[in-house]
């Protein structure tokens, strides 16, 4: 009935046409599909585009403009890493933007999430997928950030047709710096009186930036801006809703699966770990100008070396932290404050989260594979529990007890295998962080639409381990939006079954209905209320084969939150 509803809903904006309703300056036209084939005809006799920078010419994919390629920063190498990113020189001759630019530099890969593993510091390119080319068409604009921990990750993996064509939008992606190349904090560096730390959001505010410029010419509107992304990106989509720098760079919030942004890393804590890494990659444990310039004459692959190993993080990779500028205070205390940039936001989880990391340490296990038992259950208990509960493993320390309350919490002989008592206690926590998040921003007044993907059947880019079973696991509901999503070059491709491609369609609607009014539905509280703090309309978007709807209570007692926020520490 839901999915019915949903169909009746799919509404556009189209400003070309005179307001339908008192205080609603924009139109509303009932299909997207009526728009498909002059928008094809436009974008087939123009695909030479006059950016700020210089001109650029794309290709034609199915009806599609695709602008793939374009450097939106200065190469950021030499003297320029670890500084924030500087405007690319204009050219003249019309740059071929028919092909992705480089990967940046990363060694973690996840599984086969990302890769491949790679030393590029010259990776600071975008690329733009419209339909339509007219100037004039003002289309809504959506700039994805991709996941990936902050260690990991590529906009070519993100095909943006679908979107583009089917949601009527003018879809971006990007590439941005990571892991030790894009957040390090360092005396040595931070003295320079430069931003610094957060080099990958500076990177991300680069990107926001280029759209301000030149969307325009690509039939977007600069002043309809959605920024999204999921996991990492989900969480900078949320960094930048509380970074001062972005004001007015954007308009929407997407947030998929992301929640670090209510535990940033503390600057202390994080210059403590860059000077480690100093120390370790031989440039001392000085914090002069002397110091700096050994870390930028430092070979990016000893950096990668340094970052982790293709299966896990090192020991001085730290992800975004509180600098001040950028980044002045943790998600909630500028949320709670109100100092944050009040706007739609869309926040949601998938029911397996901790499913991901489960799968990613079982491809790493063999030969022979080694699946989760009762003891390594007890195991990552122990181990996370026992430790520090601030952001990246910084102070305060659990309190006496916590170990034996989640076990308790979590007895491994409820579940049917180990790996469901794991993929519980690992993901349960991030849910409540991101309930939490949710619950912040709608008491802030701002329209928030919180969803729960919980469809356990998707088919999953990983190769099979039998006895492994993905359920909805971080990182599975992508391609849904992206068509054939599958991770890295190490993924498999799937195609979606006739059902999966109805949910496709659906979410499509909704994530580019947001992108033209704020709202999931177009128009209205139907099919997806907005969450309110009201027990009787916290209401959650039941993301499944059909779709349907739930209270924030059943959400509450499935993930446990009352029991999680007892432990789980914010800044």
């Amino acid at each position: 009935m839901l999915s019915k509803l949903w169909r009746s809903a799919r509404l556009r904006v189209d400003k070309a046409r005179p307001s339908i309703k008192a205080g609603l300056a924009l139109s509303l036209i009932l299909t997207a599909g009526a728009l498909t084939a002059p928008t094809q005809a436009q974008a087939a006799g123009k695909l030479r585009v006059e950016t700020k920078e210089g001109p650029v010419k794309g290709l034609l994919v199915n009806g599609v403009a695709e602008f793939l390629g374009i450097p939106y920063a200065t190469p950021p190498l030499g003297k320029l890493r670890w500084m924030p990113p500087k405007p690319h020189a204009p050219w003249t001759n019309v740059l071929k933007a028919t092909a992705f630019g480089p990967t940046c530099a990363q060694i973690t890969t996840l599984g086969v999430f990302a890769g491949p593993a790679n030393n590029n510091e010259d990776c600071l390119y975008i690329n733009v997928f419209t339909p339509n080319l007219e100037p004039s068409a003002n289309l809504p604009v959506i700039l994805w950030i991709h996941g990936g921990g902050h260690v990991d990750g590529e906009s070519n993996d993100y095909d943006a047709t679908k979107l583009a064509s089917q949601g009527h939008t003018v879809v971006v992606t990007f590439n941005y710096r990571l892991n030790l190349m894009g957040f390090l904090a360092h005396p040595a560096l931070d003295a320079e009186g430069h931003l610094f730390g957060n080099y990958g959001i500076l990177d991300e505010q680069a990107a926001l930036k280029w759209v301000q410029r030149n969307i325009g010419a690509f039939g977007g509107d600069k002043h309809n801006v959605t920024l999204g992304g999921q996991s990492a990106g989900a969480s900078s989509t949320a960094d930048n809703v509380i970074s001062p720098l972005a004001t007015g760079l954007f308009d929407r919030a997407i947030i998929q699966s992301g929640s670090t942004y209510m535990t940033l890393i503390p600057l202390a804590f994080a210059e403590t770990k860059g000077t480690a890494f100093a120390v370790a990659a031989g440039c001392g444990s000085g914090t002069d100008a002397a110091t700096a310039k050994c870390l930028r004459s430092l070979p990016a692959a000893q950096i990668e070396a340094l970052s982790g190993t293709p299966s896990a993080n090192g020991p001085y990779i730290t992800g975004p932290m509180i600098d001040g500028q950028i980044l002045p205070q943790g998600g909630v205390a500028a949320i709670t404050s109100g100092r944050f940039n009040h706007m739609p936001v869309m926040n949601g989880v998938v029911k397996d989260e901790g499913n991901f990391s489960i799968g990613i340490t079982e491809y790493f296990s063999g030969p022979p594979r080694v699946p989760p038992t009762a003891a390594s259950f007890t195991t990552f208990v122990t181990n996370t529990y026992s430790g520090n509960a601030g952001p990246g493993g910084s102070p305060p320390a659990y309190p006496p007890g916590t170990v034996a309350a989640v076990l308790a919490q979590y007895p491994v002989n409820a579940y049917a295998t180990p790996q469901l008592a794991l993929d519980a206690v690992m993901t349960d926590p991030t849910a409540c962080r991101i309930r939490y998040g949710t619950q912040l921003f709608s008491a802030q007044k701002v329209p928030v639409y919180a969803y729960e993907f919980d469809y356990q059947k998707a088919p999953y880019y990983f190769p099979a381990m039998p006895g492994f079973v993905p359920l909805a696991a971080h990182t599975i509901d992508i391609q849904f939006l992206f068509r054939l999503y599958h991770g890295g070059p190490l993924g498999i491709t799937h195609y979606l079954n006739n059902k999966e491609e109805d949910l496709s369609d659906q979410l499509v609607t909704a994530w580019t209905n947001f992108a033209w009014t704020g709202n999931p539905n177009g128009l209205g509280n139907s099919p997806w209320p907005r969450y309110r703090n009201n027990p009787a309309k916290a209401i959650y978007l039941s993301e499944n084969i059909p779709l349907s709807t739930f209270a924030d209570a059943q959400y509450s007692a499935a993930h446990k939150c009352d029991f999680w926020q007892q432990y789980l520490v914010y800044n």
